[in-house]
């Protein structure tokens, strides 16, 4: 059902952000919502990024509200965006243009067009409609695409037969949509999904762009049904020949992340490597993620299984959880939990042992007369183990054992 454009305005009106925007804005060129936040505000949801399309010049646009608002515009040459920024009140705004790509999976050639040309050239016909901000046009709704039936219906629809072509990353995008408000691609789409998912475009693209598309859905509370979408389409071996989605695995590993404080998408991520971690290395090194971040995936997808076989064989005590753990990140364990390691030990050294410090220093070792070397390295580390197994107990026999274990003396 269409909203009539008063109760649109009003809707459009309570947009956090709204109340600035709006007036700073009059007497400029003709601008609209457009994007996820008209579907969330037709779907009666909290609209939270600003995303405005402008008939003229967007960066002069920009300007002319980083001015009014007091703010800062950032401006990006290439597709005639910009980013304003004042206070809390974060504002992308784009030059409204038609694309024309080259070829399959690269950067499109833009050129300014009309908003319905602009809207035409979007991913899905749920994210192809506008919201007027200017003057009496405050609230009217454009929808030359017939998006709203679709979201009504809740129907995740291309607009063109070439769409996954043109651009493969809305392929992820897709699932995104369909986990996120529990919609369905329409029988044409999905097609276009499966034939697409068979070409491989998603191999064409950058690992950067992969990356982006990827870690949004990833992040979605709704994973499991995404990850589940994804290898029913084909697309998990879109991106490499050797990932096999495994639904259970990406939903297990997310509760273990949740249950230990670990990152969730990285977890995700780690769950889908997992399976081929070796095959899939070198294109989680493509992703371009932060190193931190590759690093603690790519070894927890390959040491997981191994942190769980040895977590089911036997118990562990404090110390031997340090030696096997100690040195894992939380996307490893959250991993392993996913793997069907025990949870005890895991949650018992992520919430008790493993913030357990010495009371002394190598500093106190020093003023005893042990010589820096190995030796007092390896008797800090030894004391700690005695610590957290309860044979040490106070700072005294925290000294007492290091000593003796950096002077030799120290073998029980």
């Amino acid at each position: 059902m269409r909203p009539r454009d008063g109760e649109l305005r009003e809707r459009v009106r309570s947009v956090p952000g709204m109340e600035r925007l709006l007036p700073a804005l009059d007497g400029l060129a003709p601008s609209y919502l457009v994007g996820g936040a008209v579907r969330d505000l037709l779907r009666g949801a909290v609209a939270v990024d600003l995303d405005v399309a402008v008939e003229g010049d967007a960066r002069s646009v920009a300007r002319a509200l980083a001015e009014r608002l007091g703010g800062e515009a950032r401006e990006h040459e290439r597709f005639g965006t910009a980013t304003v920024r004042a206070d809390e009140l974060s504002v992308d705004l784009a030059t409204t243009r038609r694309e024309a790509y080259p070829e399959p999976g690269v950067l499109p050639v833009v050129e300014e067009a009309g908003l319905d040309e602009d809207l035409a050239r979007r991913d899905f016909t749920i994210n192809a409609m506008a919201l007027g901000l200017s003057g009496d046009d405050l609230g009217h709704l454009y929808d030359p695409c017939d998006g709203l039936p679709d979201l009504d219906e809740g129907l995740v629809r291309v607009l063109h037969e070439r769409s996954f072509r043109d651009d493969p990353t809305r392929l992820l995008r897709a699932l995104r949509y369909e986990a996120r408000l529990g919609f369905r691609m329409d029988p044409a789409t999905e097609l276009l999904a499966r034939d697409a998912a068979t070409e491989g475009g998603l191999r064409t693209v950058s690992g950067a762009r992969v990356r982006d598309e990827l870690m949004d859905l990833l992040a979605e509370q709704e994973l499991p049904s995404g990850i589940a979408r994804m290898r029913e389409l084909g697309i998990d071996r879109a991106m490499h020949t050797a990932m096999e989605a495994d639904p259970v695995l990406v939903a297990s590993a997310a509760l273990g992340a949740v249950a230990i404080g670990a990152d969730r998408s990285l977890v995700a991520l780690a769950a889908l490597c997992a399976p081929a971690a070796e095959r899939l290395d070198l294109w989680l090194g493509d992703l371009h993620l932060q190193a931190w971040d590759r690093d603690a995936v790519s070894r927890a997808a390959r040491i997981a299984p191994r942190l769980a076989e040895e977590l089911r064989a036997r118990d562990h005590t404090p110390s031997e959880l340090r030696a096997l753990l100690g040195r894992e990140t939380l996307v490893a364990l959250a991993l392993a939990l996913a793997m069907d390691a025990p949870s005890e030990p895991i949650l018992r050294w992520v919430t008790e042992l493993r913030g357990v410090r010495l009371e002394i220093s190598g500093a106190d070792l020093l003023a005893e007369g042990v010589p820096e070397g190995p030796a007092l390295g390896r008797a800090l580390d030894e004391t700690l183990s005695r610590k957290l197994d309860g044979l040490v107990r106070s700072r005294d026999e925290e000294l007492e054992t290091a000593l003796l274990l950096a002077r030799g003396a120290g073998d029980d």
